[in-house]
């Protein structure tokens, strides 16, 4: 072989080899370019499972990367990195989405800023860390929040009262309040089920927590419970309440300095004339509410509308407001969903009667027929609330043993939409937390 043939031989394998390092290279940014981010649609069309959607969204925050929330864009649809561990989990937990290239992320953003469209896209920077305030027995369907927390795989710790009367409330970013009576009541339970077994042993187990945390009464210890949850919310936490955890919280709080307690309840009298001696100042959102004295009666006060509505359950339905995404982001986050129209569920606190609701707190959802707001919102202190009528977004008139929900049979539910808005509503850029 000639010295001329052996060199050409070196330079065509040595083209080949460059040839194909510039094609492999080419290819690399292509598909860099075709697939540069992941869209996770949020409307009613496209998305198969909208609870794990929210949960993809907290697992990919809690690997340390942003996403973009679009509010009002296809649902409420979130925007985050392209990667092959984000495309297997959401193949793994059958969440749709879609594969855009840089520049079609652009086209979106580009669209949502306009002046002209309603839609605004706010970063979610970290994933917050959650409480639920709950008696340790209960199972997580005992309580809508942590079914959908469970299969929507958000991690959360359970809290009870000797926790929070610990400070421990400091550790976390957002709580939920169990459907838990906070005026010492029992839950009101007494008309109906003081014989029943579970009522009795509840009632010794209640006792028993509040004699260890060195209190002489149950009603007592549930208000220092409330007023250490008021002092976390006022100091910048997240607080979420459903059903009856909702009005007899701001119960408590009025009643500072009174005992609203009859004697089956807590071994002595109430105050006299209680009623006019409630201190509505002390309240997240409600005012000018009439409690129930009688014992028998399964109800708290006059802000409940359980027993004032007149609508059936065909008929039951509320709807979320519209508000501006690019001037009250806020409440706008906690509205994202694919429709407006919500089908009702009851609860022991099913609705709360807009005459008692304080002018400082939106109403985010309501039943204008029947003057009740379903869903609201509020700021106390450096902090937020959000309260949500009824106990089960899916079982309708949840009772005492029924079997629990199978969420596998409701994966697109509006009604635990709002619930795990509330959720991720922490994680937004600090900007956004404001009315």
């Amino acid at each position: 072989m000639t010295k001329f043939h052996s060199k050409n031989i070196h330079l065509k394998s040595t083209l080949k080899t460059k040839v194909g390092l510039a094609l492999l290279s080419f290819l690399f940014f292509i598909q860099l370019a075709s697939a540069a981010k992941i869209l996770i649609p949020m409307d009613a069309e496209t998305q198969a499972n909208h609870l794990k959607a929210y949960g993809i969204t907290y697992w990919v925050l809690s690997k340390n990367l942003k996403v973009q929330w679009l509010l009002n864009y296809r649902g409420g649809s979130f925007l985050m990195p392209d990667t092959e561990n984000i495309e297997n989990e959401c193949k793994i937990r059958g969440v749709s989405f879609e594969k855009i290239t840089d520049d079609n992320a652009q086209q979106i953003l580009d669209e949502i800023s306009s002046p002209s469209k309603n839609m605004d896209a706010v970063m979610l920077e970290k994933a917050p860390k959650i409480a639920v305030y709950s008696p340790k027995g209960n199972k997580p369907w005992d309580d809508a929040v942590t079914l959908v927390l469970s299969y929507a795989e958000i991690p959360y710790d359970v809290i009870y009262d000797e926790d929070v009367l610990n400070d421990k409330l400091v550790l976390y970013d957002w709580l939920h309040l169990h459907h838990e009576d906070f005026t010492g009541q029992y839950g009101k339970f007494y008309g109906a089920y003081r014989t029943a077994p579970w009522y009795i042993e509840q009632k010794k187990e209640a006792e028993a927590l509040a004699k260890k945390l060195g209190f002489d009464k149950v009603s007592d210890e549930k208000k220092a419970v409330a007023f250490k949850i008021r002092d976390y919310v006022v100091g910048g936490g997240f607080m979420f309440a459903m059903c009856s955890a909702t009005d007899s919280f701001d119960i408590a709080l009025s009643a500072e300095d009174v005992d609203i307690c009859e004697p089956m309840f807590d071994g002595d009298p109430s105050t006299p004339d209680y009623q006019n001696k409630l201190n509505y100042s002390n309240t997240f959102a409600f005012t000018n509410f009439i409690l129930e004295r009688n014992p028998l009666r399964y109800e708290f006060s006059s802000i409940d509308m359980t027993n004032k509505r007149n609508v059936t359950r065909e008929t039951d339905y509320f709807t979320l407001m519209d508000f501006s995404a690019k001037w009250d982001p806020v409440p706008t986050m906690l509205c994202q969903n694919h429709t407006a129209i919500v089908k009702g569920f009851m609860g022991q606190t099913t609705a709360f009667d807009e005459s008692e609701i304080k002018p400082t707190v939106l109403i985010l959802g309501e039943n204008k027929v029947n003057h009740e707001a379903r869903y609201i919102h509020g700021v106390k202190g450096k902090g937020f609330f959000t309260f949500y009528g009824g106990h089960d977004p899916e079982d309708y008139q949840h009772r005492v043993g029924d079997p629990k929900t199978e969420l596998e049979l409701h994966p697109n539910s509006p009604g635990y939409r709002l619930i795990l808005n509330n959720v991720l509503f922490p994680a937004a850029k600090q900007k956004h937390h404001k009315t």
